[in-house]
């Protein structure tokens, strides 16, 4: 950025960008640990024998944080409203 009034359409763009990705990695994250902590403390074992091992709960933690990696790195793609030339 530069401290040039006319990119504060840029700076809304990536904050808004930025916030929905922030949003979504958080709702990802909500949503795997609602699902996978239960299971793997072996609270759905006594009712339907459902039980995730240490070394299985601890791969796809880890491949949840690959997936927030990379929804953050699709942030490279937003778009960005052209600067407007100097004559208009």
């Amino acid at each position: 950025m530069r401290s040039d009034p006319l990119d504060v359409p840029t700076a809304l763009t990536i904050g808004r960008g930025t916030l929905r990705k922030m949003r979504q990695n958080l709702g990802w994250a909500i949503g795997y640990n609602a699902i996978a902590l239960p299971i793997a403390a072996g609270v759905f074992e006594p009712a339907f024998g459902l039980v995730l091992r240490p070394e299985i709960a601890a791969l796809s933690m880890s491949g949840s944080s690959f997936i927030v990696a990379v929804n953050a790195l699709a942030l490279k793609r937003l778009r960005l409203p052209r600067p407007a030339a100097a004559g208009e």
